[in-house]
């Protein structure tokens, strides 16, 4: 008994170091106790590394993907320094890797039940797929299963590319061993009797409740399976079944994921940054057709409430769409809506600001406003495209719509909560009673009971629920080619590899150039079809 309790107090020294010198002086030179950092820390790292990148923000999102998407239009033209940002967040996904592999092999080197790790490694697998996921949607193949493994040996130090579709079978593997494996009960315990390993405080993503952890792991289940189901649907369906017939926990109303300031004890200063110095994003007349019914500058025709928490009046106080496609008679956009001498005189956007901005709050706001990760409201409008088309279950229209339906009313919700939570937004835009989000959602632009378009419908208000998540808009639109579009698409289908690849690891990104002909947006990702 002495033993075993020696060994659980090894684990909670990962976590919360502290001096345990009786019996314990092998445990005092363990290597799990570099004098540089402990697992705690680690663990803690690879969560802040979750936030955005400012040049990430700057030229991938701002710069590139709200013009590809149309959630926002492009003014004029732009810096065109894209490698900037993939440089970035390229950086930010192997150095959290490396992280990542350090945790993981620390963790095999305990002398432990292995059910007692279970939760924590749950818990860095669920990391892992996230941020995994992320970047190989946005490049395709990526060094993945030699990558961040530098410190092993040599050979690691120029990591081969894995093939998409490997990677995400890998993850959605790693996924189920969650939902299999994390256990969510009070203080648990093993078979024989060891209290299951934490990382206490360091978890500053959910707190350590393990059970919000197993609800984002089998979201993230249902986000990818949808994704990758044109593709290979007889690996795919089956998950979405399993988790929408068994009704396995997902992320639910007011459990939105997202990395939140306020609660993790950070301000968030880039996306201001990104866009006070882009200063070119507009509401666009796309996505102005999908909350206002007419072009009328009063705003009396806007039946969808997050018009006015996504977007606000120009510097004449006029609700003024930029021209999706502009042609030469389009007048100039200017003025400086996302100044932060807003602060101070909330009226001042600049006599040259023509055109409706991103309402200043949303973007400044850096305590309360999250970078958002997943909503309900997602995981709601994937089921209903699941239910309608029979992906994984059967064809059941009733239980689209029903899906549907909740979605709408998630996504209404939890922007207006953004509001009201909001410490420093002025002005605020009416926050609708129940009666009035219900009578909202049954506007005939918005109840998927009054058309024949209802899958149009489902993918338009997941794009929609995605306004601050133009990376998930873009891969919904590669997916489907159905989101809201005015004119021509473009053949941008991923981003080109950073530079820094070809010139570190010089073999084996010209072995992937070459399997793909060329290092181009034009080459689509493996799940598209």
């Amino acid at each position: 008994m002495k033993q075993t309790h020696c060994t659980i107090l090894l684990l909670s020294l990962l976590l919360f170091p502290a001096s345990c010198t009786k019996d314990f002086k092998e445990i005092n030179q363990n290597p799990f106790f570099p004098t540089q950092t402990d697992i705690g820390p680690l663990f803690n790292t690879v969560v802040q590394s979750l936030r955005l990148g400012w040049n990430e923000q700057f030229y991938m999102h701002n710069e590139t993907l709200y013009g590809i998407t149309q959630q926002a239009a492009r003014t004029s033209v732009g810096f065109d320094n894209i490698n900037i940002g993939t440089e970035e967040a390229w950086a930010n996904y192997y150095k959290a890797l490396a992280h990542i592999r350090e945790i993981e092999r620390r963790l095999d080197a305990v002398d432990i039940e292995p059910e007692a790790l279970n939760n924590v490694r749950a818990q860095l697998k669920v990391l892992l797929a996230y941020k995994t996921f992320r970047l190989t949607d946005l490049f395709g193949d990526i060094p993945f299963t030699e990558a961040g493994r530098g410190f092993e040996g040599i050979e690691f130090a120029r990591p081969k590319f894995d093939a998409q579709e490997d990677i995400y079978k890998f993850l959605l593997g790693e996924l189920k061993w969650v939902e299999d494996h994390i256990n969510t009960f009070p203080n648990p315990r093993t078979a024989g009797g060891s209290p299951y390993v934490s990382y206490g405080n360091f978890d500053t993503f959910f707190e350590g409740d393990m059970l919000r952890w197993r609800k984002f792991a089998n979201a993230l289940r249902l986000r990818h399976a949808m994704r990758m189901v044109e593709r290979d649907p007889a690996f795919a369906s089956p998950i979405l079944k399993d988790i929408i017939e068994n009704n396995l926990p997902v992320i639910g109303a007011g459990e939105e994921v997202g990395m939140w300031p306020g609660r993790q004890d950070w301000v968030n200063e880039s996306v201001i940054w990104s866009f006070t110095e882009h200063n070119k994003l507009r509401m666009g007349s796309n996505i102005w057709q999908h909350l206002s019914e007419n072009d009328n500058k009063n705003g009396s025709g806007i039946f969808d409430p997050r018009a006015r928490i996504f977007f606000e009046t120009n510097n004449a106080n006029e609700w003024v769409a930029f021209p999706q496609v502009p042609d030469a008679n389009t007048p100039a956009e200017g003025g400086i809506p996302y100044g932060q001498h807003r602060d101070f005189n909330h009226s001042i956007k600049g006599a040259a600001n023509l055109y409706s901005p991103f309402n200043y709050y949303l973007v400044r706001d850096d305590r309360f406003i999250p970078e958002i990760m997943l909503t309900a409201a997602e995981v709601h409008f994937i089921k209903a495209e699941a239910h309608l088309r029979g992906l994984g279950v059967a064809p059941n229209t009733a239980s689209a719509e029903s899906e549907y339906t909740l979605g709408i009313v998630a996504s209404i919700k939890f922007w207006q909560n953004l509001v009201t939570g909001s410490a420093i937004w002025e002005m605020k835009p009416p926050i609708l009673s129940e009666g009035e989000i219900f009578a909202a959602v049954n506007h005939p632009r918005l109840s998927i009971f009054t058309t024949n378009e209802k899958l149009q419908l489902i993918y338009t208000q997941r794009w929609l629920d995605a306004f601050r998540q133009p990376w998930e808009a873009f891969a919904l639109w590669r997916r489907t080619g159905a989101t809201p579009r005015t004119g021509d698409a473009p053949e941008y289908y991923r981003f080109p590899y950073p530079p820094s690849e070809a010139a570190n690891n010089p073999d084996n990104w010209a072995a992937q150039v070459s399997k793909m002909v060329e290092d181009s947006p034009r080459v689509k990702v493996w799940w598209m079809k």
